[in-house]
């Protein structure tokens, strides 16, 4: 089995006038991080330089020609591109989101070829990163189309976890996609992950209602009533430990989700606001359902201060620490369910 110094971590830079490089250049500088991946940054040694220099930084790394060529127990970055970008910290330019996209790019790339063994994505702007081969409202949905399984947007922390049934959708479509076939591959994924990445054996997954109130009977909507509630009896008969609908306003607040090992909201704000309020600076956003792992912290590019060495890199952190629990627990799932498999095939 591999050691944990032999994993091997990507890393995309995200916008480069963000806070992305920053947050990379303060989680690395710790040499002891070192201890537990080989990162391999795909951006350009030209922006590292800018902005070591900027914030006085004190980070070593070596440029390498690609993520197959990185040295073990070294901070590496491929140069994927030549030229030297115009860095504007705090600004939103058009320059930024296409080195963005260069980097993620290469970065998938090297994922899919297996010359990486995670990733970790640095903030984008959704906005400045279009282009016509990236037509998404953000990472999840990108990845969902370049690697194999069903994506799904998973929020982690130490004490808390948050799938969403719907993500990047308007408020008032919301319902509409909320069908009996999306809310079984939801919680299908979530189930799965949680045994798989999280070493969960029988998860307890909760599930916010759609509407307010979980429609009160059907006085606010009827949605709770006909769709979720039959829906999720029927996935908890088939032996899956799931339950509600709960009504959202006082979930959180009343601390009952700590009684689970999950948590299913309706849609993006009503399950990404209390998330980020118990666990900002400690979460991550992790995409689950995919067959490679993929993390990135809680937060945007925060242009507000970006080149300021004020940025705080505790997300940035725990996201490459998730990643690598998340890839060890899965290399130990795939043996133990290898191994049933040849004892099973062995007494037949």
């Amino acid at each position: 089995m591999k050691s944990e110094s032999q994993i091997i971590l990507g890393i995309s830079m995200g916008d480069l006038n963000g806070i992305g490089t920053e947050i990379i250049l303060k989680t690395f500088e710790d040499n002891r991080m070192l201890d537990f991946c080989t990162p391999v940054i795909f951006g350009s040694t030209k922006v590292m330089s800018y902005y070591r220099k900027a914030l006085k930084n004190n980070l070593t790394y070596q440029g390498v020609d690609s993520a197959d060529k990185a040295v073990p127990g070294k901070c590496n970055v491929v140069n994927v591109w030549k030229n030297a970008p115009n860095i504007e910290p705090g600004k939103e330019t058009e320059e930024g989101g296409e080195f963005a996209l260069e980097s993620l790019k290469a970065a998938v790339d090297a994922l899919k070829q297996g010359h990486i063994d995670v990733l970790v994505t640095a903030p984008i702007n959704k906005a400045n990163i279009q282009r016509d081969d990236f037509k998404f409202p953000g990472h999840t949905d990108f990845l969902a189309q370049q690697l194999e399984g069903e994506a799904l947007m998973f929020m982690v922390s130490d004490d808390l976890r948050v799938g969403l049934l719907t993500d990047h959708v308007p408020v008032k479509d919301v319902a509409s996609h909320i069908t009996p076939e999306l809310i079984r591959k939801k919680i299908g994924i979530i189930n799965e992950s949680l045994q798989k990445d999280f070493c969960i054996r029988r998860p307890r997954i909760a599930v916010l209602g759609i509407n307010p109130h979980s429609g009160d009977q059907g006085v606010i909507g009827k949605e709770d009533d006909e769709v979720l509630r039959p829906t999720l009896k029927a996935i908890h008969d088939e032996g899956v430990l799931v339950y509600g609908p709960y009504s959202a306003d006082s979930f959180f607040g009343s601390g009952t989700h700590k009684q689970f090992d999950a948590v299913v909201a309706a849609y993006h704000d009503q399950g990404l606001i209390p998330f980020k309020t118990l666990s900002f600076g400690k979460g991550v956003n992790f995409t689950a359902g995919l067959n490679k792992v993929r993390t990135s912290p809680d937060h945007g590019t925060a242009y507000e201060i970006a080149g300021q060495g004020k940025a705080d890199h505790s997300s940035f952190e725990e996201a490459v620490f998730a990643a690598i629990s998340m890839y060890r627990n899965r290399k130990d799932w795939e043996s133990l369910h290898a191994n049933v498999l040849k004892k099973s095939k062995g007494k037949l």
